[in-house]
């Protein structure tokens, strides 16, 4: 099954690191957070991925030629200049690094990358959040449940924490807990190809128009999972990655 990861936005809340590369080459422990994503789906014996680049795209292409080979492929075309396809020798593994515009949205990316996705289902998730889901049981989840799209459930903690009042004096006081029940979107998802019947063009958000839909059409499930997960969204984020890696 094909591994897509969308690696082509702007990233501007982190703008002090991607005015120079894209968020998804951003550094762990001296990794760019996309090799630890594919790592993860590595484990789990996902070898052919498919990166939607836009933003910066050449930066990601240097570094895949610098440490992949490089091999031509037939099916990208002479107007396809900006695609590229790589091979990991040790761990053969498949490298598609498809253009998919500048200002494309996340929807957008998705639909573009329609003509490699033949299979009845594929892997997404995003460049720039990190995970130990359970890949297996996901797809598992994915295939009890019969929907067209299967997301990622998390529960992070509440980024500024939660007070209890009674009658003006604080009565528990507590810093960055879990909210209970207070799942997101945690990217991680199986997809069937009946998404691309809900995504209209470039401009479209994926985590709109296509999931508010299916979730009315009760076509979309959310598979819990309680363990690791972090975004990096912000300077915050990435010096907590950063730290997690460092120490485990």
């Amino acid at each position: 099954m094909k591994v897509v990861i969308l690696a082509g936005g702007y990233g501007t809340r982190m703008e002090e690191y991607t005015k120079t590369i894209p968020k998804p080459m951003i550094r762990l422990k001296n990794t760019p957070i996309i090799m630890k994503i594919i790592s993860h789906y590595y484990k789990y014996g996902y070898k052919d991925f498919y990166i939607a680049t836009g933003y910066k795209y050449e930066i990601i292409v240097q570094y895949f030629k610098k440490n992949f080979k490089e091999i031509k492929n037939k099916n990208f075309k002479n107007k396809d200049r900006k695609n590229y396809y790589f091979y990991d020798l040790k761990n053969e593994c498949k490298f598609n690094l498809i253009y998919t515009g500048l200002n494309t949205m996340t929807g957008g990316r998705i639909k573009r990358l329609k003509k490699y996705l033949p299979d009845e289902n594929f892997m997404m998730t995003y460049g720039d959040g990190v995970s130990n889901v359970n890949i297996k049981k996901l797809l598992k989840f994915h295939m009890d449940k019969k929907k067209i799209v299967t997301l990622t459930a998390v529960n992070p903690p509440a980024r500024f924490g939660a007070l209890e009042i009674k009658d003006g004096i604080i009565i528990k006081f507590k810093e960055k807990i879990k909210l209970k029940e207070s799942w997101i979107n945690g990217g991680y998802f199986v997809i069937n190809n009946k998404i691309f019947e809900y995504i209209k063009s470039d401009k479209t958000y994926f985590e709109r128009e296509p999931l508010e839909k299916l979730s009315k059409e009760n076509n979309l499930s959310a598979y819990k999972h309680n363990g690791f997960w972090q975004c990096m969204d912000t300077k915050r984020d990435k010096d907590y990655l950063e730290n997690y890696y460092k120490n485990k």
